[in-house]
C-alpha cells in the first residue's frame, strides 16, 4: 500500500532513531562480553571484540531498520497489536541472524565475536521493542485529546462528502478531527472565510465531484489568502501563491495547494533547534531571570512578576504568551482610555505606542533591554511558539483584521524574532508593510533564514536600536 509524504517522513525518521538503537546494542554488547564470560565461569580472552569485526556494524546499523520496514513494523504503530510487533521483530532479526550467522560461520569468527553477536541481537530486540511500545502508547494518548488531532474541513456537496468519508481509511479517519463541512454547490465563499478563521482549520479536504470549477478555485483561494492547505480529489488547479504538490491520503491520490514551508527535514531540524536553542538560553540567561522578577516586584508591587495574555498561535489557535510585566497592573482595562487620549502610532488593528503611560520606570528598562521577552523562550520550549517567526497578537487584534490575507501570517508558528524586529525592531508603524514582511519570511522560509535573522537579532538587541 502506497503511504503519504507525512507517512513517510516519519519512518525515516523512526529508522534513524533506531539505527541508533542498533548501534547502541552492539556498543554494549561489547562492553557486556567480560562479565558475562564471567558470570559463566569462562576465562576472559584478548581480541574478538567489536572493534575487531566492524564489518558488524556496516551491515547492522543500516540494514536492520530496512529489513523492518519491509515487513512493515513502522507502519500503523499506534493501531499495531503487541503479538504483532514482536513477531516482525523477530522475523526481522531472524532475516539478519541468517546473514550473520553465515559470516561467522564461514568466516570462522572466534567465540567472542558469536558472544557479542547474540547478545548484540538479545539487545536490539529489546531495544527496538522499547522503543515501538512506548511510542504507540505515546501516540494513543496524544489521540485521545480531540485538541491534539489536526482539525480538518471537508468541502464538498453533502453526497461526496459522504461517500469520501466512508470510503477513507478508518486509520487516517481516527488521525483527524472534522470541525466543520462546506456545501460548495449551495454555500458562498464568505462562510468558508468565516468556518477556516473560526474553527483555526489546519486542511481543507476538497471532494469537489461535479462543482463549478470557478467555484472550486474561489475556496482553494481562500484557503491559500489564509495559509491553509487546501488538499484536492479532483483536477488539476492553477494556484496564485501556494505550491502544487502530490501527496496520499491513505490509498486516496490528492493534489495539495500549499502555501506554507513544507514537511522536510529542514523544518524538522528547526523544531529541534527551537527546543534546544530555547533551553541553553534559558540556563544563559537565568541571572537575567531573577534580577526582573525583583526588580519588578520592587517596583510596581500589587500584581505579579509575570504577565500573561492569549495570543493568536499557529492557523489562529490561542496559546498563553510569557512575558515579564513591564505595566502597571489592570493596563489591559485602560487601553481604550490610551487609545482615546494618546492615539496610536501603528496603523491597522495593531497598537502601538512610544512612552506608553502604562509602562512604569523599571520596565521601560526591561523593554529597552529587550528582558521582557525572555519568559517567552517557555513558549517555544512547550512548542506554542518558535525562536524566528511572525510576531504573535492578541486575539482581539486578529479579529480586528481588515484582509483575510492578513491571516495567511498565522499559518506557521509566531516566533520571538521576526525580520521587522532583526532590521530595526519597532521603526515600522505600517501594518501592512509588517505584514508583507511576515509573507516574505513564509514564502521563502529556509533553516538558513532564521540563522541569520537570529544573527542580526542579537546585535539590534545588545545595542536596543528601535526598542521602545
Amino acid at each position: 500500500m502506497p503511504i503519504g509524504r507525512k507517512e513517510a517522513f516519519s519512518i525515516q525518521l523512526l529508522q534513524i532513531i533506531d539505527a541508533g538503537l542498533v548501534w547502541f546494542a552492539f556498543y554494549l554488547a561489547d562492553l557486556l562480553r567480560g562479565p558475562i564470560r564471567t558470570l559463566f565461569g569462562q576465562e576472559h580472552t584478548e581480541g574478538g571484540g567489536l572493534f575487531e569485526m566492524s564489518w558488524v556494524l556496516y551491515l547492522a546499523v543500516p540494514f536492520t531498520p530496512l529489513v523492518l520496514e519491509f515487513l512493515r513494523f513502522y507502519r500503523r504503530v499506534r493501531s499495531k497489536p503487541t503479538i504483532t510487533t514482536l513477531s516482525q521483530l523477530f522475523k526481522g532479526l531472524l532475516i539478519m541472524a541468517l546473514i550473520f550467522g553465515m559470516v561467522a560461520t564461514f568466516g570462522k569468527l572466534p567465540d567472542g565475536s558469536r558472544l557479542v553477536l547474540g547478545t548484540g541481537a538479545g539487545l536490539v530486540l529489546i531495544f527496538l521493542f522499547i522503543r515501538d511500545r512506548v511510542l504507540a502508547n505515546y501516540l494513543k494518548t496524544s489521540r485521545v485529546r480531540e485538541d491534539a488531532k489536526e482539525r480538518v474541513v471537508i468541502a464538498g456537496c453533502p453526497v461526496d462528502a459522504d461517500r469520501f468519508l466512508g470510503e477513507l481509511d478508518p486509520y487516517i479517519r481516527s488521525e483527524i478531527r472534522l470541525v466543520g463541512r462546506f456545501d460548495i454547490e449551495n454555500e458562498p465563499v464568505s462562510e468558508l472565510y468565516e468556518l477556516l478563521k473560526k474553527e483555526s482549520v489546519e486542511r481543507v479536504i476538497f471532494v469537489a465531484g461535479d462543482s463549478g470549477f470557478a467555484k472550486v478555485a474561489s475556496c482553494v483561494e481562500a484557503c491559500e489568502m489564509q495559509g491553509v492547505e487546501a488538499w484536492i480529489a479532483a483536477s488539476f488547479m492553477r494556484s496564485q501563491i501556494a505550491r502544487p504538490t502530490f501527496d496520499l491520503l491513505g490509498d486516496k491520490a490528492m493534489l495539495v495547494l500549499r502555501s506554507t514551508p513544507e514537511l522536510s527535514w529542514e523544518l524538522a531540524m528547526k523544531e529541534v533547534f527551537d527546543r534546544v536553542g530555547a533551553f541553553f538560553i534559558i540556563l544563559a540567561t537565568s541571572p537575567l531571570w531573577i534580577f526582573a522578577w525583583v526588580g519588578i516586584r520592587l517596583s510596581s508591587p500589587g500584581a505579579p512578576a509575570f504577565y500573561c495574555q492569549k495570543r493568536a498561535g499557529k492557523y489562529g489557535r490561542p496559546f498563553p504568551m510569557w512575558k515579564f510585566r513591564t505595566m502597571v497592573p489592570d493596563a489591559d482595562k485602560l487601553l481604550d482610555q490610551i487609545k482615546a487620549e494618546h492615539g496610536n502610532q501603528m496603523d491597522g488593528p495593531v497598537f502601538k505606542l512610544d512612552r506608553d503611560p502604562r509602562v512604569f520606570r523599571f520596565g521601560a528598562l526591561l523593554r529597552k533591554l529587550s528582558i521582557d521577552e525572555l519568559p517567552q523562550l517557555l513558549n517555544v520550549l512547550f512548542g506554542d511558539m518558535s525562536l524566528v517567526g511572525p510576531r504573535p497578537l492578541p486575539l482581539y487584534e486578529v479579529e480586528a483584521f481588515e484582509k483575510s490575507e492578513h491571516r495567511r501570517r498565522l499559518s506557521v508558528k509566531p516566533g520571538i524574532t521576526c525580520e521587522w524586529q532583526a532590521g530595526g525592531r519597532n521603526k515600522i508603524t505600517s501594518f501592512e508593510q509588517w505584514v508583507a514582511m511576515d509573507l516574505h519570511y513564509i514564502d521563502n522560509w529556509s533553516f538558513w533564514l532564521d540563522v541569520k535573522l537570529l544573527l542580526k537579532t542579537v546585535p539590534a538587541v545588545l545595542f536596543g536600536r528601535g526598542a521602545k
